[in-house]
Formats: structure tokens, C-alpha cells, sequence
């Protein structure tokens, strides 16, 4: 086994590793409304359930270079709210549009060819395209990484208020997630199926 010391190699170099390592990743598409209505879309593979009880999930939202949140996470902070869609085959494409670089004033959805819907139990609206999408009120937004004036990270924890479900998915209160076709992100400008599903018996 090879040893290595996160603190002998740069940040891109843990990076790496990690984004290598940790497979396959969920994606996030999380849309969220600027104080001046924009409304802004990306993808996030730092993503994961929090808790059932209440429904949380959280988002982690790496920053500029030179410290400054991503417009998701500044927009999140301020609105207190936003929406998280399950990316899967049908829109993939679409959403590695919003990844581009745009100024704060110009949307991401628009570039995308995306369709806005009004959420129900929030003001920021989600996307018509997602077959599964999530209305979260901001729970808790945590600065972390990096060094107390410049962090690398905000993680934001949303709580879900609202669940929107393509009824083709819903069975017996269950996603099936063969029919979903789930997205997942690898390293690089790599991503992945759902591919082959097993199942194991936990222990009694």
C-alpha cells in the first residue's frame, strides 16, 4: 500500500485522490434565486442525506480560488432556501451546461434550455426536466476548510419541505431507481449509471 501524508502534497493533489476515491458521487442540480431574481442552477458531487428525521440533506459548496462563495451558496445564505433535483440520464447533458462560468446577473437555467416550475412551499423555483426534485429551507450553512479569512467550503444543510416525485418512479412509497437512471460523478470529466444492482441481507 502506498502512504501519503495529505499535508506533503498540494490541495489539487488531495483532491485528486479524493475525487478518485470516493465513487460514484451523487449530483446535486440545486437551483437557488439571487436578491435581484435570477435564477441560478449548477451540479454538486459533494453531496449526501443528512438525516430522515427531519428530511435534511446537505451540499457542499467549494469556493473561488480567491475565497468568495459560488453564487449557489451565497444566493442559499441569503434566501434561505433552495431546490435540489436528482440528476439522471434524461437532462444530464443540460445540466453540464450550468456548469459554465456565467457573471451573477445571467442564469444558468436560460443557458441551459431548462424549464423553471414554481415550487410549492418555497419562492426559489425548481426545474421541469428533474424527475425527482427536493424544496429545502436552509438549516444550517457552515463556513469549513481553508483558514478562518479565507474558508474553502460552505456546507449547506437543507431541510426538505417538499418532495415532487415523477409518479413513474413512485411505487409503494419507494423510488425505483432503475427507472430513475441516476447520474453519478467519477473523476475527471467522467460520470456513470446506475449499472448492475446486487442485494445482501444485513445481519439480524
Amino acid at each position: 500500500m502506498k502512504s501519503i501524508d495529505p499535508a506533503s502534497q498540494s490541495v489539487q493533489d488531495n483532491y485528486k485522490l479524493l475525487i478518485g476515491s470516493i465513487v460514484p458521487r451523487p449530483i446535486a442540480f440545486v437551483t437557488t434565486r439571487s436578491s435581484e431574481g435570477v435564477l441560478n442552477a449548477a451540479p454538486f458531487s459533494f453531496f449526501n442525506i443528512v438525516t430522515a428525521n427531519p428530511p435534511m440533506v446537505a451540499v457542499s459548496v467549494q469556493r473561488k480560488p480567491d475565497g468568495l462563495q459560488k453564487d449557489t451558496a451565497r444566493n442559499a445564505v441569503s434566501a434561505g432556501e433552495f431546490v435540489v433535483h436528482i440528476s439522471d440520464e434524461s437532462y444530464i447533458e443540460a445540466i453540464n451546461v450550468t456548469a459554465a462560468i456565467l457573471p451573477a446577473e445571467e442564469s444558468e437555467v436560460a443557458l441551459a434550455g431548462l424549464t423553471p416550475i414554481a415550487s410549492e412551499a418555497i419562492g426559489v423555483p425548481g426545474v421541469a426536466e428533474a424527475r425527482i426534485r427536493m424544496e429545502c429551507v436552509l438549516e444550517q450553512a457552515l463556513a469549513l476548510g481553508g483558514n478562518a479569512d479565507s474558508p474553502a467550503c460552505d456546507l449547506l444543510i437543507g431541510r426538505v419541505v417538499r418532495f415532487h416525485l415523477d409518479e413513474a418512479l413512485y411505487e409503494n412509497g419507494r423510488i425505483n431507481a432503475k427507472a430513475l437512471k441516476p447520474v453519478s460523478r467519477l473523476a475527471g470529466s467522467d460520470y456513470a449509471k446506475l449499472g448492475e444492482q446486487f442485494s445482501i441481507e444485513r445481519p439480524v
